[in-house]
């Protein structure tokens, strides 16, 4: 049991009595408890600072006046706590207004704190896993459910604010010379008759004179028919990194989907195939020159041989192209190989002008998309494709914005610096 002691203008002094016996491990969790007991004293102190003293007061052109003094239970950190708080209401009734719960930042009847810690373990797994984790962890017991909703609640928050507030860059080591922009998709199971659609990630990455990358912002979305509403989220990114870098070179990088190209052909000065999806089509060349099994040794080594040439000699393309063109007319290749050799002859040429690796490295600039295509997977498929999920598109959508603000470094105590002062009420 914790009780205030002495309280001094912003101070108040806790006391409380802690029973060391047994084994370390039986200590320990005395000594939690105690610190829960605490936060929940300190918590239930700071809370009150917030109501209000009862009399009348005014939101925007309306009168609110007291209806009195309710109980109230809030979830902490610590665990739960009960305040006796003023609540209001206008002399025509209708919504019932409490100061304390706005001035606080209360998150669906969790502390701003909490309610951070419930949406971010959210953002990396499923309820239950948090559930379990809290308890064990924290000493905390708390529904399933109730966390779902915090979490969902709070990525409300950050889906509907997300055109208007800004964040600030973190501070770079060094200047930034390009900007590269890529975007790429993952598909995740749906709960709907359409199995499995297709999440889109997008990427910043920001690098330095040297081609060290420096940072990475992170965007993700739901599946989505026409992905416009992702890509108009993205080229709010673009816009907000001009203003910031507008004298840098700004890259688009990506696989070969027209769709991608579309849309950075528009906001990015130079164009490349990423070269990780490139020497997927050297592959098919490699098998279609050594199609047998027992030439797998053979056929490793040439695909080795060619995408090292891809990279650094400019000429590679061209043979690369012949050899492919040569191969799709092998009428001793299986279909299935054939068709191979030809998709990569159609891919080698329609994308030739976006493939110049050896100009682009001569330059110090990046080649691949490695950052988005390791987002597909850490910021998408970790948290979304385990056994047994399927999502519903309001759900995805939000566990993906969590996790890319959780992704992108900084950004998460930014977006709560940004609750702490407009509110947690933003989204309706």
């Amino acid at each position: 049991m914790a009780t205030v002691v002495r309280r001094s203008g912003e101070e108040v002094t806790v006391e409380v009595t802690v029973r060391l016996s047994g084994s370390l491990l039986e200590m320990e969790a005395a000594i939690l408890e105690a610190s829960n007991a605490v936060g929940r004293c300190a918590t239930e102190e700071a809370l009150q600072r917030f109501d209000t003293d009862g009399r009348a007061i005014r939101v925007g052109e309306i009168k609110l006046t007291a209806r009195g003094r309710d109980p109230k239970e809030y979830q902490t950190p610590y665990g739960a706590v009960e305040v006796e708080r003023y609540v209001y209401q206008s002399s025509r009734g209708g919504r019932i207004y409490c100061p304390l719960e706005h001035q606080a930042r209360i998150v669906r009847g969790a502390t701003p704190r909490f309610a951070s810690q419930l949406s971010h373990k959210y953002a990396q797994l499923n309820a239950r896993a948090v559930q379990a984790d809290l308890e064990q962890n924290h000493g905390r017991t708390v529904a399933a459910s109730y966390i779902q909703n915090v979490a969902e609640w709070v990525g409300d928050i950050a889906t509907a604010k997300e055109a208007d507030w800004e964040y600030a860059m973190p501070a770079l080591e060094r200047p930034i010379a390009t900007v590269v922009v890529s975007l790429d998709g993952a598909m995740i199971p749906m709960a709907d008759a359409a199995g499995y659609r297709e999440a889109m990630v997008g990427t910043l990455s920001f690098y330095d004179h040297a081609g060290e990358r420096q940072h990475s912002i992170y965007l993700a979305a739901a599946p989505e028919y026409g992905k416009q509403a992702f890509l108009q989220r993205l080229e709010r990114k673009i816009v907000r990194a001009k203003q910031h870098f507008p004298a840098a070179l700004y890259l688009g990088i990506a696989d070969g989907a027209a769709s991608n190209w579309r849309f950075l052909e528009q906001h990015t000065d130079r164009q490349l195939i990423d070269f990780f999806h490139a020497t997927e089509y050297v592959g098919k060349v490699a098998q279609a020159t050594y199609p047998y099994r027992q030439a797998e040794g053979q056929r490793a080594q040439w695909q080795h041989e060619y995408c090292t040439k891809l990279k650094h000699d400019p000429d590679a393309l061209d043979v690369l192209i012949g050899e492919a063109a040569r191969l799709s007319q092998r009428h001793s290749l299986s279909q299935k190989v054939r068709d191979g050799a030809i998709s990569a002859w159609t891919y080698f040429t329609n994308h030739r002008h976006q493939m110049d690796y050896p100009g682009f490295l001569a330059a110090g600039l990046p080649i691949g998309s490695g950052v988005t295509e390791a987002a597909c997977k850490t910021l998408v498929k970790q948290r979304l494709c385990a056994s047994g999920m399927r999502w519903k598109t309001q759900g995805a959508g939000i566990v993906l914005s969590l996790r890319a603000l959780t992704h992108t470094a900084g950004r998460w105590a930014q977006f709560w610096r940004k609750i702490d002062q407009f509110g947690a009420e933003c989204c309706g």
